[in-house]
């Protein structure tokens, strides 16, 4: 069953930005879609608008279905019962997205008041329950943010945005800053309620490695757009598309001494989004770009077993509006 399809998104702010650019993911309950690209590729914009976060004034075109209902065209009481309930998001950077003034526990609590309707005495016990449920005493509900740790408090966002227990979760980079061994802690903890409580996760990260190894399937996003979707693993080993490739060269592998001492990376920046190249996006920065690149745009490709990439080096193009087909992913 389809949980969440997005359809042919477009995102533009008021400034002109395009930030998203024609966007087509869907993500089935029980299973992990990593988003990855640069800074400033469309990631957290397309997270943002999934939940219609984006600031006023912002053009979003296209479709949100979640569970069939499209979220862009719902009334605003419709839209504040589906965040929190149907879907959340942790937020990149907990310390920024906590109230330093607030203790963590009347925070998580909050949306259980708000959408469960809860007694006072309800919601502070299923605040300790959340709390234990990722790794924290539930005595640590009478904390400020300050209190806490880099790793405690993102996991507190998750015990958030599991508060009102909802079908979709949508983590915005959230092992940034975090070490090595935190880091692992918590996309343990991820895998594990996703598992656990069969929700559907949107993992967003500049890190393919960390994506590859906790998400099942991976879109990799350039300039707005996704220019390759398929497998994780594959996506990450083995990349169609010469973006997806230059970012997994960019991390070393281990035993590889060639990667470790001289690892690859790719030059230049991603381009304005209010002032996009030609043709294709990437052919500015791409190795073995084409003339026609400069002056053709790139649609997603059918690059077998249930992969696609926005390249003129892939097989024949394939043109349906709503992106990937659902017998095509699900035959991986």
């Amino acid at each position: 069953m389809t949980l969440l399809e997005v359809r042919n998104l477009e995102v533009t702010y008021a400034g002109g930005a395009a930030a998203v650019r024609g966007a087509d993911l869907s993500l089935a309950a029980g299973q992990k879609l990593g988003i990855a690209g640069e800074s400033g590729c469309g990631k957290s914009t397309l997270a943002l608008a999934l939940l219609r976060l984006l600031p006023a004034g912002t053009r979003v075109s296209g479709e949100i279905l979640l569970n069939g209902e499209d979220v862009l065209t719902m009334r605003w009481g419709q839209v504040r019962a589906v965040r929190w309930a149907g879907a959340s998001i942790v937020f990149q950077g907990a310390m920024h997205s906590l109230n330093p003034v607030h203790r963590i526990g009347d925070q998580i609590a909050e949306p259980i008041l708000l959408h469960r309707r809860a007694t006072a005495a309800a919601a502070r016990r299923r605040t300790g329950e959340l709390l234990e449920q990722v790794g924290l005493p539930a005595a640590r509900a009478s904390a400020y943010p300050h209190e806490l740790s880099g790793g405690q408090r993102q996991r507190v966002m998750i015990a958030m945005a599991l508060a009102c227990d909802p079908q979709l979760v949508i983590a915005d980079e959230p092992t940034t800053a975090l070490d090595v061994m935190i880091q692992a802690q918590i996309l343990r903890l991820i895998e594990q309620l996703v598992t656990e409580q069969d929700l559907g996760l949107i993992m967003i990260s500049h890190d393919l490695a960390v994506l590859a190894d906790t998400c099942d399937r991976l879109a990799v996003m350039y300039a707005g757009r996704v220019v390759e979707e398929g497998p994780a693993r594959q996506v990450y080993e083995d990349a169609r598309h010469p973006y997806a490739k230059a970012l997994s060269a960019a991390f070393p592998r281990i035993g590889d001494r060639a990667s470790r001492f001289a690892p690859s990376g790719l030059a230049g920046d991603p381009p304005d989004p209010s002032a996009l190249p030609s043709g294709c996006t990437f052919h500015p920065r791409c190795p073995v770009a084409l003339d026609e690149c400069s002056v053709e745009d790139q649609r997603l490709r059918d690059a077998g077993q249930g992969r696609w990439a926005a390249c003129v080096h892939v097989a024949a193009a394939v043109p349906p509006p709503a992106g990937p087909s659902e017998d095509a992913r699900s035959s991986t």
